[in-house]
C-alpha cells in the first residue's frame, strides 16, 4: 500500500505535470494543477512530498497553497536522494509512488516500484483537464455532458468562470474549464446551454447559484443535487456547510484555501495559477461529497424530503429573492421621523424624572440612575453594574414612571434604527427590498431571512404592526396573505393522538376556548378573555416544553397556580402527556428526534450528565417534531403554490414567507383566485387526522392583507 507520494515537477508545477508509471504509461491520477489528485492521496492517508532537481520559488509557493510541507529542492541525483530518504524514514519500495514530469525520471520511479493506484483508494481514473475556449469544442463538450449521469459544476460568484467535471468512461473523466475572458464564443449562450434542463448537475448552494443565473436572465435548470442542502439534512446542527468544512469532516483532509473566491484572484493582481488550482480542487471536492451524501440521505430515509421539498424549494426561493417586496419609501421616512420625535420627547421626560442627563442607552449609567439614585428594587450588582434588560424593567414598570418611559423609549429607538432606518438602507433603487432566505441555518428546518430580516417584524404592538403597512404591492396589484391556523397545535393533536384535542379541531371549536373550558371547569360560553389568554399560553407553552416557572412568568400567576393549570391541562389531554413521555424516552434511546417527514435532529444533549444540558435536550425533543413538521409542510406548500401559480396565475408571484404565512403579490382582479389557490394548496399538501386550515385575505398593504 502506498504511504508516500513523491512529486517531481520542477517549473512545470505551475502548469501541471504529465506523469508516467514505471513502464512509461501516462498517468493523471495525481494531478497537481487542479489539486484533485492530492485530495485523493491525502484522503487515502498518503504523505505527499516534493523532490526537485533545481530551486524554483513558484514550486515553493504552489506547495504552500496545496499544504505540502515536505519540500526538497536542488537534490542532485534524485534516485540516490530517494534511496537514502526511504531508508532513513522506513519506506519500502511498495510504500512509495513517484510522479515525474518527463521520462528521464524512470530510474527514480523504478527505484520506488511505482504503483499506479493505492490498494485501498478509489479505482484509477484518468482525468483530463481541458480549457474550453472555442465554441465548436464547447458544443462537443456540452453534448458529452448531456449524456453523462451527472456533471459537477461550480461557478464563480459573478459567473465569469465555471468548472464542470464529469465521467467520460469507466476510468476516464473530463474537467472542463470555461472562463469568460478566454472564451471566444457567445458566453451567455454557453451558460444557457450548460444550465439548461437537459444537463443533470450537481453543485453546492444551488439556490444562490440559481438566483445569480436568473438575475442575469439565464437558464437555471437541471440541478439534481445540492451538497450543502444534503449535508444540512444529514446534520442540521453542525452549522458548517461550506465545501472545505464538509470535505474536512467527511474525508479528514483540508482543502487548499479558496483563493478562487477572492476579488482579485483572476486579475493581474492575483495568483491565477493558485486560483485555478483551488477552483478545480473545490469542484472535485463537491463531486466527492456527492458520492458520500447521496447514499447517506437514502440511508437516513431523507431522500423523499430532499427531493420533494428542499431541492425544488431552491428555485422558488431564488425567484422570491429576485422579486422582493415593494416598500412605501415616503411612509417609511415619515414613520421614522415620528419615532424620532417621540423618542426625543421621552428622552427629556426621562432626564426630568432622573434629575440629570445621562446616556439612556448605557446599561451602566441607567442602572446607576434607577437603582443607585432612585433606589428601585434590584438584583445583585456585578462588575459591569446592575442588569437593566427588558425582563428586569418589565417587573419594575409600576414601581416608578421612569421605568415605563425607558421601556417606551427603547421601543421607539429599536423601531427607528432596525426598521425605519434599516429598511431604507436595504431598499433597492426600484423601491423593493430583497431579503435572503437561508436554508441551512435553523435546526428545525425553518427558513430564516437575512439582509434584512423580514421574518422578525414586530406584531405584538400596534406601533410595530404599523411597519407592515409600509409593505405595498406594485401598481394595480394587491398583496394576498395566507396563514396556517394554529398549525403546531393541530400537529400536536395529530402526532399525540389525543382524542379530546382532535375532537376540538374536528368540530371547528376554538382550541383555546375549549382548553380554557376544560382547565377551568366552565362552559365554553362562560370562558372569559383572561381565561382564554391563560389557556393559550398553556397550549403553546406545552408545545415548547415550558416549565411551571416559565408559564407563571408569562401569565403573571404563582408557580403553584401555573403548575395546577398544567396538571389540569394534562388531565384534559392525557394523550399529550403520553406523547411527551414517549418522545423523550425514544430520543434518549435513539439519540435523535424526527418529524413526520423524517427530518431529524441529533440530540446528544439528552444523554448528558449535566442537568441543564439534559433538560435542554428534553425540551428540544418535545418541540422539534412539531415545529419541524410545520416547517416541512410549509416548504411543501411553497413548492405546490409556486407550481400552480405558474400554471394558472402566471402574473402572480410569491414574495415573502414568514413562519406559517405566505404572501403573494398579484393583479387586483386575480386576488380572489390567488386566495383560493393559496388556501387549497396549503391545506391539501399534508393529510392529518385533524383539518389543516389556512385562511387568506388581501389588501392594499401587508397589514391590511392580514385581515
Amino acid at each position: 500500500m502506498i504511504r508516500l507520494l513523491v512529486l517531481d515537477v520542477d517549473g512545470t508545477m505551475t502548469d501541471g505535470g504529465v506523469y508516467y508509471d514505471a513502464t512509461g504509461n501516462e498517468l493523471k491520477k495525481f494531478a497537481i494543477k487542479d489539486g484533485a489528485g492530492l485530495v485523493l492521496a491525502r484522503t487515502a492517508g498518503i504523505r505527499v512530498m516534493i523532490c526537485t532537481g533545481r530551486e524554483c520559488e513558484a514550486v515553493r509557493r504552489r506547495a504552500a497553497d496545496l499544504k505540502i510541507t515536505d519540500i526538497y529542492q536542488n537534490v542532485g541525483k534524485k534516485d540516490a536522494f530517494l534511496r537514502d530518504f526511504m531508508a532513513e524514514n522506513g519506506y519500502a519500495r511498495d510504500d512509495v509512488a513517484y510522479c515525474g514530469d518527463d521520462l528521464n525520471d524512470l530510474a527514480a520511479m523504478a527505484l520506488c516500484g511505482f504503483v499506479a493506484c493505492p490498494a485501498d483508494a478509489a479505482p484509477d481514473v484518468t482525468v483530463t483537464v481541458e480549457r474550453i475556449t472555442e465554441e465548436s469544442r464547447a458544443r462537443e463538450v456540452l453534448e458529452l455532458f448531456r449524456k453523462a449521469d451527472h456533471v459537477t459544476v461550480l461557478a464563480l460568484p459573478d459567473l465569469s468562470g465555471v468548472i464542470a467535471d464529469c465521467d467520460t468512461g469507466a476510468d476516464t473523466a473530463l474537467s472542463a474549464e470555461f472562463f469568460f475572458k478566454r472564451y471566444t464564443g457567445d458566453w451567455n449562450a454557453l451558460l444557457n446551454a450548460l444550465f439548461a434542463a437537459d444537463i443533470k448537475k450537481v453543485s453546492h448552494n444551488v439556490k444562490d447559484l440559481m438566483r445569480t443565473l436568473l438575475e442575469n436572465g439565464l437558464n437555471a435548470e437541471g440541478f439534481m443535487f445540492d451538497t450543502a442542502l444534503a449535508a444540512y439534512l444529514v446534520d442540521a446542527t453542525s452549522g458548517k456547510y461550506e465545501i472545505g468544512q464538509l470535505f474536512a469532516g467527511y474525508f479528514h483532509t483540508e482543502l487548499v484555501k479558496p483563493v478562487h473566491l477572492e476579488p482579485d484572484a483572476f486579475s493581474l493582481l492575483g495568483d491565477v495559477t493558485a486560483a485555478e488550482a483551488a477552483f478545480h480542487s473545490y469542484t472535485s471536492a463537491v463531486d466527492a461529497l456527492y458520492g458520500v451524501l447521496a447514499p447517506k440521505l437514502k440511508e437516513l430515509d431523507l431522500w423523499d424530503l430532499y427531493a420533494t421539498a428542499e431541492l425544488p424549494l431552491c428555485r422558488v426561493l431564488a425567484e422570491m429573492e429576485l422579486a422582493g417586496c415593494r416598500v412605501d419609501k415616503g411612509a417609511l421616512v415619515s414613520f421614522g421621523e415620528m419615532l424620532s420625535e417621540k423618542a426625543a420627547a421621552l428622552e427629556q421626560d426621562i432626564y426630568n424624572m432622573a434629575g440629570e442627563e445621562f446616556n439612556i442607552n448605557s446599561p451602566k449609567q441607567l442602572g446607576e440612575i434607577l437603582f443607585g439614585r432612585l433606589g428601585l428594587p434590584h438584583g445583585k450588582k456585578t462588575k459591569t453594574g446592575w442588569s437593566t434588560n427588558a425582563d428586569v424593567l418589565e417587573k419594575l414598570r409600576y414601581e416608578a414612571p421612569i421605568v415605563g418611559a425607558v421601556l417606551e423609549y427603547r421601543q421607539y429607538a429599536k423601531l427607528r434604527s432596525t426598521y425605519a432606518e434599516g429598511l431604507l438602507k436595504a431598499m433597492d433603487p426600484d423601491g423593493r427590498i430583497r431579503t435572503r432566505f437561508q436554508m441551512t441555518v435553523t435546526a428545525t428546518g425553518r427558513l430564516s431571512s437575512t439582509e434584512p430580516n423580514l421574518q422578525n417584524i414586530p406584531t405584538r404592538t400596534d406601533l410595530g404592526s404599523e411597519i407592515r403597512r409600509m409593505f405595498i404591492p406594485a401598481e394595480g396589484c394587491v398583496l394576498v396573505d395566507a396563514d396556517y391556523s394554529q398549525i403546531e397545535l393541530r400537529l400536536l393533536a395529530h402526532i399525540s393522538g389525543d382524542e379530546a384535542m382532535r375532537a376540538a379541531f374536528t368540530t371547528g371549536a376554538d382550541i383555546h376556548t375549549a382548553t380554557a373550558a376544560q382547565v377551568f371547569h366552565v362552559a365554553p360560553g362562560d370562558v372569559t378573555h383572561e381565561m382564554r389568554r391563560r389557556a393559550k399560553a398553556v397550549n403553546f407553552g406545552i408545545v415548547y416544553g415550558i416549565s411551571a416557572f416559565s408559564l407563571s412568568q408569562d401569565i403573571g400567576v404563582t408557580v403553584a397556580e401555573a403548575k395546577a393549570y398544567m396538571e389540569a391541562y394534562f388531565a384534559t389531554f392525557p394523550g399529550v402527556r403520553k406523547y411527551m413521555d414517549d418522545v423523550v424516552a425514544k430520543a434518549k434511546e435513539q439519540g435523535y428526534v424526527e418529524t413526520l417527514f423524517h427530518r431529524r435532529r441529533e440530540l446528544p444533549e439528552i444523554r448528558s450528565s449535566n442537568f441543564n444540558m439534559r433538560s435542554f435536550g428534553e425540551r428540544v425533543a418535545l418541540n422539534m417534531p412539531i415545529q419541524g413538521t410545520a416547517a416541512d409542510i410549509m416548504k411543501l406548500a411553497m413548492v405546490a403554490v409556486e407550481k400552480r401559480l405558474k400554471r394558472e396565475l402566471p402574473e402572480a408571484k410569491l414574495v415573502l414567507q414568514v413562519h406559517d404565512e405566505l404572501i403573494v403579490e398579484c393583479p387586483k382582479p386575480q386576488a380572489a383566485a390567488a386566495a383560493k389557490l393559496l388556501e387549497e394548496e396549503m391545506e391539501q399538501v399534508a393529510h392529518l387526522s385533524v383539518p389543516l386550515t389556512a385562511e387568506a385575505h388581501w389588501g392594499r398593504n401587508w397589514l391590511e392583507a392580514k385581515g
